[in-house]
């Protein structure tokens, strides 16, 4: 679609440049500026920005493209279905990449493997899609692959987790702030040993870390790092991987247990292995939540966040907003149209705890 887009504008460039050597008429010729010069004089002419189209809008554009025959092709290599946050963001592509909206969407699950991702971003290339959007499973080892897109002239976008290439690889990054996820996480333990009159206290802390390597787990490990550095009475017990999901949380949780007496915290990176480490700490007669033995964290806010923390067993949930089809719909329809877009697009998040108003809030979720 895209591609389609820019012969259609050569080609009327073309026509637009031999009208204006014939000269039909009195009146002079039209002159019709590139787009970078256009985009320069409307900046000068007005300094007030455009208002930001709404979701609606860049919707009906869509289905604009739709009506007309013309669906804008996306492929996207999704990490797999690893937690009820992956399962809620997948729903969020595959409800706004539709036929209706003007889109034909390619999903593949690569089941949290690399080879599987790269496998699949070859054969979108292969099938000539418009749009290649990644979930990476890890940061590393995709500068061959985005090369052949690159080449291609396929643009990719990364959704969720990032990329440790250079960014003329892929036209821009939508997700969450991991780093602040962790560090909000860490301020607002500090704030809770507070309240409960523990912040003197010596707080031993484990954390079931998630998949290594993977961007929301290197974000919220150094995030929450950042905090534990300024608290002398907190110390770090140990560090492993829970690998995103609630039966690995809970084995490592398990482990920790038999090796650690005195675990005060546990920091989950997502909220289906603090389940498993709920799990855990139930079956080995020891308590957790607000009223029990161990402080539980996670993050990612899900629904079933919501019942754990309303049931007593979860004391916070960070946020980390799935829904990030429509926000990739929009940045489509601005390449679309040859806009420039920003490199970080960061979505919105909150954090949730036991002292809000829980039952009310989770009515209004959409995820």
């Amino acid at each position: 679609m895209r591609k389609k887009g820019l012969s259609v504008m050569l080609c009327a460039a073309m026509a637009a440049s031999l009208l204006a050597g014939c000269g039909g008429g009195n009146k002079p010729a039209e002159t019709t500026a590139a787009p970078a010069a256009a985009e320069t004089t409307a900046a000068a002419a007005d300094t007030t920005a455009a208002p930001e189209k709404s979701e609606a809008e860049t919707e009906a554009e869509a289905k604009d493209d739709a009506a007309s025959g013309d669906l804008i092709v996306v492929g996207y290599a999704q990490v797999g279905a690893e937690s009820d946050w992956r399962t809620a963001n997948t729903e969020s592509f595959k409800s706004t990449f539709t036929e209706e909206n003007g889109y034909k969407l390619i999903f593949d699950d690569a089941q949290q493997k690399q080879e599987n991702q790269i496998k699949a971003i070859r054969s979108f290339i292969q099938q000539d899609v418009d749009y290649i959007v990644v979930a990476p499973v890890v940061e590393t080892g995709w500068e061959a692959v985005l090369q052949e897109a690159q080449e291609a002239g396929i643009p990719v976008i990364l959704s969720d987790r990032q990329m440790d290439v250079d960014e003329s690889l892929y036209e821009c990054w939508v997700g969450g702030n991991f780093i602040k996820e962790g560090e909000t996480a860490g301020n607002w333990l500090a704030d809770y040993l507070k309240a409960q009159g523990r912040d003197g206290e010596d707080i031993n802390i484990v954390t079931l870390q998630g998949t290594i390597g993977a961007s929301a787990q290197v974000g919220r490990t150094e995030g929450f790092g950042n905090i534990l550095k300024q608290h002398d009475n907190w110390k770090m017990l140990d560090m492993q991987t829970g690998e995103f999901t609630q039966a690995k949380g809970q084995e490592v949780m398990e482990s920790f247990l038999k090796s650690y007496d005195d675990i005060d915290v546990v920091i989950c990176e997502n909220d289906n292995e603090a389940f498993g480490a709920i799990d855990a700490i139930k079956a080995a007669g020891k308590t957790c939540g607000p009223d029990g033995d161990i402080i539980v964290v996670g993050f990612d806010s899900v629904k079933a966040a919501f019942e754990s923390m309303i049931a007593g067993d979860l004391n916070a949930t960070f946020e980390c907003n799935p829904l990030h089809g429509p926000r990739v719909a929009e940045i489509i329809q601005k390449l679309e149209k040859g806009e420039t877009v920003e490199k970080i697009q960061y979505v919105d998040e909150a954090y949730f705890d036991t002292s809000m108003d829980l039952e009310n809030i989770l009515k209004e979720r959409a995820y």
